[in-house]
């Protein structure tokens, strides 16, 4: 109940910040991109933390259209990686969740890869709602800062996490085999 209640009012403050947020800034510019994706990841870790989903869907799973990776480093993914580096969030990651050489570290950082993809995966439907909105609304143009960000800050680090979490499986079963 206490959860039901919690989950519920993270999603009533979301929807009055974005309120507020068009309100107040419009749907068009960099801004307002920005200003959007950062609130909603905000607001999306606050839910997904309290949610604590198992993440035990299918969708999860390695499919065999993902052919073990390759068709995401043919998206760029080793590019993102490097953009992740240079920005430094790859080091501030790594200090937050340490990579551990124990089977509990594997399993806790394969769960998180779930738990950061659901989150990015949330996030991009959303605001590709607003892109599509404002597309419409005003021009393609007018929503382009929102179609980049949405592709840089979601639709990468989901492929980026789907790219992982294979990799991450398989050093479980191999922990699991000793």
């Amino acid at each position: 109940m206490k959860k039901g209640f919690l989950l519920f009012i993270i999603m009533l403050s979301t929807i009055g910040f974005i309120y507020f947020l068009v309100k107040y800034m419009g749907v068009q510019g960099f801004l307002f991109a920005w200003v959007l994706n950062f609130m909603l990841m905000m607001f999306v870790l606050m839910f997904t933390e309290t949610l604590k989903s198992a993440c035990t869907s299918n969708y999860f799973k390695e499919q065999n259209w993902e052919q073990k990776g390759k068709i995401y480093e043919q998206l760029g993914i080793h590019l993102f990686r490097k953009l992740l580096v240079l920005v430094g969030w790859e080091k501030l990651n790594k200090k937050e969740n340490p990579v551990k050489n124990n089977l509990a570290a594997l399993v806790h950082l394969e769960y998180r890869t779930k738990q950061s993809e659901l989150g990015h995966l949330i996030i991009f439907f959303i605001v590709g709602g607003f892109s599509i909105y404002v597309a419409i609304r005003y021009s393609f143009s007018a929503s382009a800062w929102l179609i980049f960000l949405n592709l840089l800050l979601n639709f990468y680090p989901i492929l980026l996490q789907r790219y992982n979490r294979p990799r991450l499986q398989r050093a479980i079963q191999i922990f699991q085999r000793k």
